[in-house]
């Protein structure tokens, strides 16, 4: 997922203020996974489960993402097909659907764990952050697929 971020900056940073925002909070997003997933080089030592503030502050960044994109990005990006014409729209509007599925699974992580506390047992936390880790990833496929279409159709 990292490697796929590098690549979107590389490729589109610059372009765009709003874009350019948006891969920046999907950055701190990533980031904040790796840590709270225990990826290198944020290993777990003990492989306790992280603590409370740190899924809260996972959830806040999340939930801002998602709503970053939809309430945003995806205004800007469906105006821009709009006008391009009927091919680039048909894309948008294939690839919207699909991202509001990926959408439903991070609010329902959202709203499972956003306001855990220490005492709570997150039996199924692991495996919830698992099936969100392969979601966001089909996520920022479809984004970059969404990003891709707007540049390639509108530089």
């Amino acid at each position: 997922m990292l490697t796929r971020l590098e690549k979107a900056q590389q490729k589109w940073g610059g372009s765009h203020t709003v874009i350019d925002k948006w891969l920046s909070e999907r950055q701190e997003l990533l980031v904040l996974y790796c840590r709270i997933a225990g990826f290198s080089p944020y290993d777990k030592k003990d492989h306790a489960l992280p603590d409370q503030l740190q899924i809260q502050n996972f959830c806040q960044l999340l939930m801002d993402y998602l709503s970053a994109g939809h309430f945003e990005v995806y205004d800007d990006i469906a105006k821009a097909c709009e006008q391009k014409g009927p091919n680039s729209q048909q894309l948008a509007n294939e690839l919207y659907p699909r991202i509001s599925q990926t959408t439903d699974i991070a609010l329902d992580f959202n709203d499972k764990y956003a306001e855990v506390d220490k005492e709570d047992l997150l039996n199924d936390f692991d495996d919830d952050l698992s099936k969100l880790g392969e979601t966001l990833e089909l996520r920022f496929e479809l984004e970059d697929e969404l990003i891709d279409n707007l540049y390639s159709n509108h530089t």
